[in-house]
């Protein structure tokens, strides 16, 4: 079985858009969506559209959670951005209640968790799966909190969150993608893993290219692999429409040109 995973979509309908595109060249089984598919971003409605139809389930990421429910925690910038996104998904339902109902209960019914055979999928963490940051950084600053998250994983968790990929294993490392061979990451049976693809429309890793991987778990026997991509994409579009909504900060877009 061939997964793509997607994750922190953030309502960037381009970025998400050449993902596909260069997912469909990768023969995959399916896709799934680790959470985000809202927020920050200019085009919410079609984002959740595309994921909706092409992913086989996504999980409640806290943007997501904010925008339904309520944005809490969320800076001024953000929250501001889910006020937005709220009322963009209001008015297109007013002009098409169908569709409007049909995408409403989709994020209604998004999940805080997925297990599949070895792998717990999570939007944040095991200890808190809609809004606990895992960072590059843990492993040396809060190995503690490594630990304790660990203890909650059998084998292999996903996640997103962070917006930067990369691999967390049980011996207190993080691998970032350069640093793995053919940018592939190989689950040995005897540690433990935690992956991030990284994400699509928001990317904070100082690579401003679209950002998924592909789980490939193979027949039985075989060791799962991870594979990261980078999706070139038109990054000034989706800054300029950020740039043309007065509810959005200009920073929401200015920072995409950076990968930040």
């Amino acid at each position: 079985m061939r997964t793509a995973l997607i994750s922190d979509v953030h309502s960037n309908l381009a970025a998400l858009q050449a993902v596909l595109e260069d997912i469909g060249r990768q023969g995959v089984d399916r896709i799934v969506c680790l959470g985000d598919i809202i927020g920050y971003g200019p085009n919410p409605v079609q984002c959740v559209d595309l994921v909706a139809q092409r992913c086989q389930w996504s999980l409640l990421g806290n943007h997501d959670f904010g925008v339904v429910y309520e944005p809490s925690n969320f800076n001024a910038v953000a929250e501001d951005a889910a006020f937005w996104t709220r009322r963009e998904l209001e008015r297109h339902m007013r002009d098409d209640p169908a569709a409007g109902v049909r995408r409403w209960d989709f994020l209604n019914r998004l999940r805080v968790r997925v297990v599949e055979g070895d792998f717990l999928c999570v939007h944040g963490s095991p200890r808190k799966p809609i809004n606990e940051y895992l960072f590059p950084t843990d492993p040396e600053n809060d190995p503690q909190k490594l630990d304790s998250v660990f203890e909650r994983i059998d084998r292999v968790c996903l996640v997103g969150h962070t917006h930067v990929p990369g691999v967390f294993t049980d011996d207190s490392e993080f691998w970032p993608p350069d640093e793995l061979p053919d940018r592939t990451y190989v689950v040995r049976p005897e540690e433990k893993a935690i992956v991030n693809p990284g994400s699509v429309g928001q990317p904070r890793d100082g690579d401003p290219r679209a950002s998924y991987a592909i789980l490939d778990t193979g027949p039985d026997g075989k060791q799962p692999t991870v594979r990261f991509h980078r999706v070139n994409y038109d990054i000034q579009l989706t800054v300029d429409q950020i740039h043309a909504i007065p509810e959005l900060h200009p920073m929401l877009g200015d920072r995409l040109l950076e990968g930040r």
